[in-house]
């Protein structure tokens, strides 16, 4: 349905409107980012993760006021399918040169898909695909910087070289001595080039913005070397009087596919091309979708659409349906999934069992605190989608007549009328990567026998990254709520990660305490609690008798994390974490620390 015209001043007045809100929203979004260098380099660690939490609202205050302004200035709701069409095409033009322009299409997607009504709305009016290449997208400004920057060094100077890279961020604060830390990255370095022949085109090339997050700034770049490419990014940390110090080097795509986790928190980044930093990155991680790769740099809407479009592309391309996921079913979400897509969906049940007092919007707040908070690598980022419409005949019938059940208000079965076909209308979903779930990656290890070697070790590492992944969890000031197995599961890379959010609580507006001694022997052979229990109160030691069931499981749990089941233990978290302390959660192993690696050395020399 191509205009026959493009004359009408009011579509180029609302397709101008809606560029000045995109770049309004843009302006602001990298003001933020840009002051977390200011934030990294004063120690201010509350205020950069205010700045994250803040930074995640800015697009839906933008869409908010955009939308506001297009109808009070031009009525846009009220304006007809030919407009409509014509406000796309004209918006296209404005594109033309522009370095952010598949930001900008989402952005016009989102305030469209806001004004007009869902009967009245064509795909025709938004970008379903995109209309505009970012590829080689560059700024030719005089004073513009480059995407990335290349240093050309030889064996011999590498260790200046890297000293240089380092001193071109212009950090204000010094570094502990640099020298040092650049003979560290040096020698991980010379362990993976010392066998290599250096070719013609050995180089360095470094993004040209830090990445921060929490306490932490990250160099990313990669080596290149003939036709290898070895990707690397060198954490920055400050240590206890303030200095900087280079903490590890992270090399090769498994340390980056950790570091850009959908578990973390998003990075801050200063980007005037986005794109080019996503295809930067992507020549890193390849195994990475761009969708996330958006997300970790804190364009979730960005991630949301390429999502959405993968997740379209996936359904054209496959014949599996729809069906109700494996494993122990929720008392609050109803989950599905295709088995050939790696994401599940969730739906917010309609109603709860009575040991569940909660309400649809309180869940919903708890994983809008998910998406704002520091996850520390161990709670899964949600991606979240309002009336999303999918073909009837690719849902098996066992899943809607579950969802019809008990999530009638969630579900809407349609006749489309273009093709007469029905469709199935999901009225608000979650979507997150699937995991294993734990209880069922631990019954594997069961049910192969713990005498094997093997199902031992896997068993073992489980349970020791599942107390990990609760201490982290902690640090970050987060209880579960509910800590059973079920509610966790283990990533490709075997970390064990949280997400089952409807009890979630802050560390800090919980009450840990020990459980009393039973007043007579009437109370302590009754079973039944002799105790007053208030509405946040949680009593440790209780976590056992749910938990460790399993004498192996039990005796490995014991000798790693016996602390979890002490009220101690969390008492003097939140007694830290009420005295402002931040803690360290870092997204790599301890072994890759230049200190620890310092101390090893030692060791062996004396």
């Amino acid at each position: 349905m191509f205009p026959q015209r493009l004359d009408s001043s009011i579509a180029y007045g609302i397709a101008q409107a809606m560029m000045d809100g995109f770049n309004r929203h843009y302006q602001l979004f990298r003001e933020e980012s840009a002051k977390a260098k200011q934030r990294f380099e004063r120690q201010d660690w509350h205020g950069q993760q205010r700045a994250q939490r803040e930074r995640i609202e800015f697009y839906d205050l933008r869409v908010k006021e955009c939308s506001a302004r297009l109808e009070s200035e031009f009525r846009a709701s009220q304006q007809s399918p030919d407009i409509w069409q014509q406000v796309k095409l004209h918006y296209i033009g404005l594109l033309v040169d522009h370095f952010q322009p598949e930001l900008a299409e989402t952005f016009f997607n989102s305030v469209t898909t806001k004004i007009l009504d869902r009967s009245y709305f064509q795909n025709e009016f938004i970008f379903v695909r995109p209309a505009v290449s970012t590829e080689y997208i560059e700024s030719d400004e005089p004073d513009a910087a480059p995407t990335y920057r290349a240093w050309y060094p030889t064996l011999e100077n590498l260790h200046d070289t890297i000293v240089q890279i380092l001193g071109h961020f212009k950090l204000e604060c010094p570094f502990e001595n640099l020298n040092r830390d650049a003979d560290d990255v040096l020698r991980n370095v010379r362990q993976r080039l010392d066998q290599m022949v250096l070719r013609a085109n050995f180089q360095v090339q470094v993004l040209n913005s830090l990445f921060y997050r929490n306490k932490a700034a990250y160099v990313v770049g990669k080596v290149i070397n003939g036709f290898a490419e070895l990707p690397f990014a060198l954490p920055l940390l400050h240590n206890e009087q303030g200095q900087l110090v280079i903490d590890a080097a992270l090399f090769g795509e498994d340390d980056f596919l950790m570091l850009f986790s959908f578990a973390r928190a998003y990075f801050m980044v200063d980007m005037h091309i986005p794109s080019a930093y996503v295809q930067f990155l992507r020549s890193l991680m390849p195994r990475k979708p761009r969708a996330e790769i958006y997300n970790a740099l804190g364009l979730a809407k960005q991630g949301k659409t390429l999502f959405y479009r993968d997740l379209l592309y996936h359904q054209r391309h496959s014949t599996d349906k729809f069906r109700i996921a494996p494993g122990i079913k929720g008392m609050v979400m109803l989950v599905f999934d295709q088995p050939s897509f790696p994401f599940v969906f969730k739906v917010i049940k309609d109603f709860y069992p009575p040991q569940k007092d909660t309400t649809r919007e309180q869940i919903q707040g708890k994983y809008l605190l998910v998406k704002r908070h520091d996850r520390v690598g161990r709670m899964a980022d949600t991606l979240e989608y309002s009336n999303v419409a999918f073909p009837r005949e690719r849902f098996e019938d066992e899943l809607i007549e579950e969802i019809q059940k008990y999530a009638p208000s969630q579900i809407e079965i349609n006749t489309r009328p273009d093709n007469g076909k029905q469709e199935v209308v999901i009225r608000h979903a979650y979507i997150e990567r699937r995991m294993i779930p734990l209880n069922i990656y631990l019954q594997e290890t069961f049910d192969t026998g713990l005498d094997e070697p093997r199902a031992k070790v896997q068993m073992e590492r489980a349970v020791i990254e599942y107390g990990n992944a609760i201490k982290d969890l902690v640090a970050a000031n987060i209880f579960p709520g509910d800590m059973l197995w079920k509610n966790f599961g283990v990533t490709r890379h075997g970390k064990v990660v949280f997400y089952d959010y409807d009890e979630i609580e802050y560390i800090t507006d919980c009450q840990f305490r020990r459980v009393p001694p039973p007043r007579n022997e009437e109370d302590e052979l009754s079973g039944d609690i002799w105790y007053h229990v208030g509405p946040r109160d949680v009593f440790p030691e209780t976590f056992g008798p749910f938990l460790l069931g399993n004498p192996a499981v039990r005796d490995v749990f014991m000798r790693h994390h016996a602390d979890l089941l002490d009220a101690g233990f969390w008492q003097s978290h939140q007694e830290k974490i009420r005295a402002g302390h931040v803690h360290d959660v870092f997204p790599y192993e301890a072994d890759k620390r230049f200190e620890v690696q310092r101390a090893a050395l030692n060791e062996l020399s004396e």
